[in-house]
This record gives C-alpha cells, sequence and structure tokens, in this order.
C-alpha cells in the first residue's frame, strides 16, 4: 500500500486531479444546501456580463451562470459516477466469466464487444436516447451498455493471464469449485487495471452526456452543463461567458478524471518506477 501511494503521489498532475475531482464531489454534494439564486431562476438581468452581483454572469433569461455551473456538477459526477459502475460490474461478470471459462463462449463475448466498440458510440447513443426518450437513467443506461466492453476485454486478459498461475492451481488442488475460485481468487487479483479503465469511463460519460445535452437529448429540468453550452452558442460574440464557462467545465473536469486514471493506472503497475 505505501508503495502503491508512492507512485501515485509522484505522479504530480494525478494529484492536482484527485484534488480537482474532490472538491467537485464536495460541490455536489453542498451546492443544494448553498445560498444562491436557483439555476432555472428567471429574472430582468439578462445578458448581463460577469460582475460582483453575477460572478460568471448571466444567461438570455437572466438565470446565474455560477449556479447553473455548480449545479451540473451534481448531474455530470451523477452520470459519470452512475454509468463507470454500471459499466465495470458488467464487464468484470462477462469479462472474467468469459477469460475463465474460455470456448465457444469467450468467443461470443468478444464477439459482441467488439461489434459494441466498432460501430460510434456518440452516434449509437444519440439514436437509442433519441428514440427512447430523455432522461438521466436512460443516458446513463445507454452510456453503460456502450462502455462495458472495455472493461470486459481488459477483464478477459488478466484472467486469462492469472487462473494459470501456481496459486490458484494450489487452491483447485484443495477441491475448491472454480466458480468459488474465479469469485474468491481470480477476480480480486484482475481488478487492477479496471479500477483505472473505470475512471477513464467516468470521464468518456461525462462527455458523452454533455454532447447528448448539447445536442437537446437530454431532460429539459435538467441542469447541464451541455444544455448551457447549447443555450450559449448563439450568443458567442457577444456574451461570451455563456460558453466559455460550461466549456472550461467540462474541459476541466474530462481532463482531471483521464490524468487520474493514468495516475491510478501508473500506482496499481509493480513495474512502475517510484
Amino acid at each position: 500500500m505505501h508503495r502503491t501511494w508512492r507512485r501515485f503521489s509522484s505522479y504530480r498532475a494525478g494529484v492536482l486531479a484527485a484534488a480537482y475531482v474532490l472538491l467537485l464531489v464536495l460541490v455536489a454534494l453542498a451546492t443544494p444546501f448553498l445560498p444562491g439564486p436557483d439555476p432555472r431562476q428567471i429574472s430582468n438581468e439578462v445578458m448581463q456580463a460577469p460582475s460582483f452581483a453575477h460572478l460568471l454572469g448571466t444567461d438570455e433569461l437572466g438565470r446565474d451562470v455560477l449556479s447553473g455551473i455548480l449545479h451540473g456538477v451534481e448531474v455530470s459526477l451523477t452520470v459519470g459516477f452512475a454509468a463507470a459502475l454500471a459499466a465495470t460490474v458488467i464487464g468484470v461478470v462477462i469479462g472474467a466469466t468469459a477469460g475463465y471459462y474460455g470456448g465457444a463462449l469467450d468467443l461470443l463475448v468478444m464477439r459482441i464487444a467488439e461489434v459494441f466498440q466498432v460501430v460510434p458510440s456518440f452516434i449509437l447513443a444519440a439514436v437509442i436516447v433519441a428514440l427512447s426518450g430523455p432522461g438521466l437513467t436512460r443516458v446513463v443506461t445507454v452510456i453503460a451498455l456502450l462502455a462495458w466492453p472495455q472493461v470486459a476485454r481488459l477483464m478477459r486478459g488478466e484472467v486469462m493471464r492469472i487462473k494459470g498461475l501456481e496459486f490458484v492451481d494450489a487452491v483447485r488442488c484443495l477441491g475448491v469449485r472454480e466458480p468459488v475460485i474465479l469469485a474468491t481468487e481470480v477476480i480480486p487479483n484482475a481488478l487492477a487495471p479496471v479500477l483505472a479503465a473505470g475512471t477513464l469511463i467516468v470521464a468518456q460519460a461525462i462527455l458523452l452526456e454533455a454532447a447528448l445535452s448539447f445536442l437537446g437529448l437530454s431532460s429539459a429540468d435538467l441542469v447541464s452543463w451541455g444544455r448551457m453550452l447549447n443555450s450559449g452558442q448563439r450568443f458567442l460574440y457577444n456574451a461570451w461567458w455563456l460558453s466559455v464557462f460550461p466549456g472550461t467545465a467540462i474541459f476541466l473536469t474530462v481532463l482531471a478524471f483521464n490524468l487520474l486514471g493514468d495516475a491510478i493506472g501508473a500506482a496499481l503497475n509493480p513495474r512502475a518506477e517510484a
């Protein structure tokens, strides 16, 4: 554990990314209790540039941009974490089963995963959400179904490597059943690369949700960075703050999760240099 933390802390960008992600989590938890205008509240102070009254300005309906950014954190993190968790669970179960038992099951799973990875995820997600209707649950479900093959392929490779190691053979010689060996011995030792991949999926999910919201494929009552970008694009030249601030929030958040994923991958790699 000490060596893992040392490898992680040596990756300065990853440490900064972790601090930023922690800040986002705190913001998401605290925003409903913070004083300030409701991000949906319409006022007469339309298109106000950033000032002391409105630190990030207001939009064409007089809504406070800062309030929208803060409330958008909750939506982005909810989608990101929920989709990543669902994709990771699905990918771990399917990938571990295919890698451990092999044969026709392994072949079938890998062909299905390849089909999912060949089709452009954004186009497929947009079509599914457009046909099924907007909603946070639908968006999370679609993203999870598109992301699980990444985890499954990683898990399959790790399981295939681990299942032939001596300690697994030793447990098998004790008469332990194969499903128990898979669940208690193989999967726990194969999770390291999956943790890093799950963090990267959070970034992908946040970006995909923002893109879908930008196209208007999200619930109108949700405060989303993508929807704020959609509203601000019409006023890009005379009200730059409507696009710059939501766009910056998306960029920094996606970048932070990518850097955090790289740092976790390096920290959990025993061959990485301290």
